[in-house]
């Protein structure tokens, strides 16, 4: 049965079909580490309590995506509508090891065994999100922390960086590496002084936290092209290079306003990032240590 949209989970947009060539060159081995894929709705059952209602966005359309930005390489991010049943996502990882990586979200008494099937199907992090339903609570970072720890994968979170002085001490004592994602998810017109923002880069700073450069429509303030997102995405790089990694976010759920084209959010990052070395280890260096990649070099 096809899950039709309700009040509580209105239905969204799909993506700009478009994809052109990026308007700057791509290096092997580049990595978009953030997008998502969307099963046919009677096959992949979604949560009640999600707060969206995405249209398919399938396996051979996400493929298409990557190809065409020149990425050689992507990670999926288990979507927050399909709640702890990451089956549409493993499907996908397991068609394309070479490839693929993914990030899973589990619940904190997942068994040791559903890990492992996890970690061999390319899984190397888990997903808390408290910002769309379907997600897990933060109350779970410490448990799900130690649970994943053994494995050597990373949490990424989704959350508004406002809350980041109070998450702050947490975050610095957990076991594993953290990214944080879309930048911070929080509004630029808050400014980069804002003590959360501020706990963001000093996390980076310190070993303790990467940064995804993606999601500029989530925090742009003036909508596309989003340049009001330069000075976030520039503070995040001078903070800590080496841990910052761009996802395109695709297919986009969630929009409220016109869509826009996916080429767009990636031809921001020479404007992010105006030295081309710098561009290479965003792409290419920074997530294949993050993600288990092999490098180019040794690949």
């Amino acid at each position: 049965m096809t899950v039709a949209a309700t009040a509580g989970a209105p239905a969204c947009q799909g993506p700009d079909p478009v994809i052109r060539a990026p308007a700057f060159p791509i290096p092997a081995g580049a990595v978009d580490t953030h997008a998502h894929v969307i099963g046919a709705h009677d096959a992949y059952p979604m949560m009640a309590n999600r707060s969206y209602t995405p249209p398919p966005a399938p396996e051979a359309a996400y493929l298409a995506m990557l190809d065409g930005l020149h990425m050689s390489r992507g990670v999926l991010v288990q979507i927050s509508v399909y709640g702890t049943d990451n089956r549409c996502m493993v499907e996908t990882l397991r068609a394309h090891p070479d490839r693929l990586r993914g990030v899973a979200v589990v619940s904190p008494d997942v068994s040791d065994r559903e890990l492992e099937e996890l970690a061999a199907a390319g899984v190397r992090g888990i997903r808390i999100n408290v910002l769309f339903g379907g997600g897990v609570a933060m109350d779970e970072l410490e448990r799900l922390a130690a649970r994943v720890a053994p494995l050597g994968w990373h949490i990424q979170l989704l959350l508004d960086a406002r809350a980041l002085p109070e998450l702050g001490p947490r975050i610095a004592a957990l076991p594993v590496e953290v990214v944080v994602d879309h930048i911070g998810h929080m509004p630029v017109t808050e400014g980069i002084n804002h003590p959360g923002f501020q706990m963001l880069l000093r996390l980076m700073r310190d070993g303790r936290a990467w940064t995804k450069l993606s999601g500029a429509y989530r925090i742009s303030g003036t909508g596309a092209p989003f340049h009001d997102t330069l000075a976030f995405a520039q503070a995040v790089v001078e903070a800590a290079p080496d841990r910052c990694v761009w996802g395109s976010d695709w297919p986009h759920v969630a929009v409220s306003g016109p869509m826009f084209n996916t080429t767009d959010l990636l031809d921001l990052l020479p404007l992010w990032v105006p030295d081309e070395a710098q561009r290479t280890r965003i792409l290419v260096d920074n997530p294949a240590r993050l993600y288990g990649f092999p490098t180019p070099t040794a690949g």
